[in-house]
């Protein structure tokens, strides 16, 4: 209950008013922003915003997880299954719990997705100084471990006073749904000034619906970009993240149909065009498809929406350097990449008006017919390589076949998750997708561990679809005690466990540097009398309550798939994998920089192709 205040006031403390304020906001339609929030409690935010959440519990949920780094990644992959339009806050105690989200804001800010975090800090008042897990800077004696967050922020702040919640609040909602700004926020609250008591307006707590803008393009660079589309003879369509987030996905393809323009996707894009489209590519870039990557290598123009144009998309600038670059991208910092003619505008939007302004241009027509040449070829070519089924010991493409092959009779399309490793590279290049949203990979930091707890976030936010987790075993031992939060919250996972033993990824990009086998593999690491560990993986998650079986071959994997479909809980299915062999086809070189100086001749090789690639670099 919240105490009665002076005329028109509501006396709360700030952690009651800051609750109170999250469970009020809506979007327009109605529907709620704060999904919920997750918390682990401790001495910095029990006593202060647990108590505010507790009464509030009814219509803002609280969800605890087993590690805040966890439960950080849920709350990013529910904003990035909403397409950016609900999100989650996530609270933490002082120290390790606070810092322990750090990684997580990284990820965030990297990804251009909106999460709210509200870790604890230190006594306002000094009195108690140090307290329990307090960092004291010997040269500074306001800052704190929540300062770690300072550079993975879009917006920081730290509530000295209740009355700055005032000013503060509406400045994170900004940046947390602002299309150009959004990234994550954080609200450092000191537990004194949680629990401080004020007078806050009432009018203060009904807030207008968030309205999510679509900015239009300005004239002068829509003339620009369409005058240098025009010119072209032989466009590619580079799709990024910013499509869906934009909601463009109908624009772009009534765009590339009109204009005959082939289309490539990011990691971040995919699923932007159904994958059985004519003009659908493929992935482009390090991880892209023989058909993207060729059609990339002739384009006289590059149309890029809504990506960062990071080195994985464009070969390290070494793969489209004949190519004219126009961006069309909200926001100004990544439209102004690599010396793009810019379009500043919402995808959506932007391409309406672009293609408006293009009128009947359209490109070649040999140009046309190459592109659906070659992404039919790629399309008829997916099945071979990943329809491997006798194989002793399968590679990671081989099991993405099986894992897609499993979904024939789901009425809905799969979700399919992962992060980091060789993982992502071949399920951008081999995943199917018809529908916006069901490619779920985090690859623009790459944060292994982010697997299971993103499946968690996008369970939560689409619960109606199955969600298909893919880790390697090197991420699994990272971050796998969210096997447990999934049963306690009832969100049903099936997860599925590559074991080559090691790094594998990591062990093949050092060798192609020239590298020895070397602490990757478990075999090549230093050991003690016993060697290395053999891991039961099912057996640990069935130690966390899960379904779980150990398989040796495709067709096992395939009968276990059907048995982790019908099941009502989590089921985690672990296979042995090659950890030397890929899907060969397809791929681009990637700048990984390589001694100048070595005593072994496999790395004196590696930097000879590594100088030859550089030459083919965009400066």
């Amino acid at each position: 209950m919240s105490a009665p205040g002076r005329s028109g006031t509501v006396r709360l403390t700030a952690a009651q008013a800051l609750v109170r304020w999250l469970a009020a906001l809506r979007v327009e339609g109605g529907e709620r922003l704060f999904g919920g929030v997750w918390a682990i409690f401790g001495h910095g935010n029990v006593a202060g915003i647990g108590e505010a959440l507790y009464a509030h519990r009814g219509e803002l949920p609280t969800y605890r997880a087993h590690n805040e780094q966890a439960m950080a990644h849920a709350a990013i992959a529910y904003a990035k299954a909403h397409m950016r339009r609900r999100m989650m806050a996530c609270t933490t105690s002082i120290g390790p719990g606070a810092t322990n989200m750090v990684t997580a804001a990284a990820l965030a800010h990297v990804n251009r997705l909106p999460v709210l975090l509200l870790p604890g800090d230190v006594f306002v008042s000094r009195t108690p100084d140090p307290v329990l897990q307090q960092v004291e800077a010997f040269h500074d004696g306001g800052i704190s471990a929540n300062d770690c967050f300072r550079p993975v922020s879009r917006y920081f702040d730290r509530i000295v006073h209740p009355e700055q919640l005032l000013t503060a609040l509406p400045r994170a909602l900004h940046v947390l749904t602002d299309a150009a700004l959004c990234g994550p926020v954080t609200l450092a609250m000191p537990q004194d000034v949680q629990t401080m008591a004020y007078d806050w307006p009432e009018a203060f707590f009904a807030p207008p619906a968030v309205r999510f803008a679509a900015p239009p393009p300005i004239d002068e660079e829509l003339a620009d970009a369409a005058a240098a589309l025009r010119r072209s003879r032989r466009p590619l369509i580079v799709a990024g993240g910013g499509t869906l987030y934009g909601l463009a996905t109908d624009a772009l393809r009534r765009f590339a149909e009109t204009h005959g323009a082939p289309v490539a996707e990011t990691q971040g894009g995919k699923g932007s065009l159904a994958w059985d489209h004519p003009l659908q590519a493929g992935a482009i870039g390090v991880t892209g498809s023989p058909a993207a990557n060729a059609l990339a290598r002739e384009a006289d123009c590059v149309l890029a929406i809504g990506t960062r144009l990071q080195d994985f998309t464009t070969g390290s600038h070494a793969l489209f350097p004949q190519a004219r670059l126009v961006s069309l991208n909200v926001n100004g910092f990544d439209a102004l990449k690599w010396h793009g003619t810019m379009l500043r505008a919402d995808a959506r939007r932007g391409l309406e008006a672009l293609s408006a302004a293009l009128g009947g241009w359209r490109s070649d027509e040999g140009w046309r017919v190459r592109a659906t040449d070659e992404a039919a070829r790629w399309r008829a070519d997916l099945a071979r390589v990943t329809g491997v089924r006798d194989v002793a010991l399968p590679c990671d493409g081989e099991v993405i076949g099986a894992v897609q092959r499993s979904a024939a009779d789901s009425p809905r399309d799969d979700i399919v998750v992962c992060a980091a490793g060789t993982l992502p590279a071949e399920l951008h290049k081999l995943w199917r997708t018809s529908a916006p949203g069901g490619y779920h990979v985090e690859y623009g930091y790459s944060c292994m561990g982010y697997e299971i707890a993103g499946g968690i976030g996008v369970k939560m936010a689409r619960p109606d679809r199955e969600v298909v987790v893919t880790v390697g075993d090197g991420s699994y031992l990272m971050m796998n005690s969210e096997i447990a939060t999934s049963l306690m919250l009832g969100l049903k996972l099936t997860i599925v466990v590559l074991d080559n033993r090691g790094f594998g990824c990591i062990n093949r990009l050092q060798q192609a540097c020239g590298g020895a086998p070397f602490n990757n593999l478990l075999a090549d690491c230093v050991q003690g009398p016993d060697g290395p560990p053999a891991i039961d993986f099912a057996a640990h998650a069935r130690s966390l309550g899960a379904n779980a079986e150990n398989v040796r071959s495709i067709p096992e994997l395939e009968a276990a798939l059907a048995r982790a479909r019908a099941a009502k809980r989590t089921t985690v299915v672990c296979i042995e994998t090659d950890p030397r062999r890929t899907i060969e086809e397809g791929g681009w070189w990637w700048e990984v920089a390589v001694p100048e100086v070595s005593g072994r001749a496999e790395v004196r090789d590696a930097r000879t192709r590594y100088d030859e690639g550089r030459r083919k670099q965009q400066p």
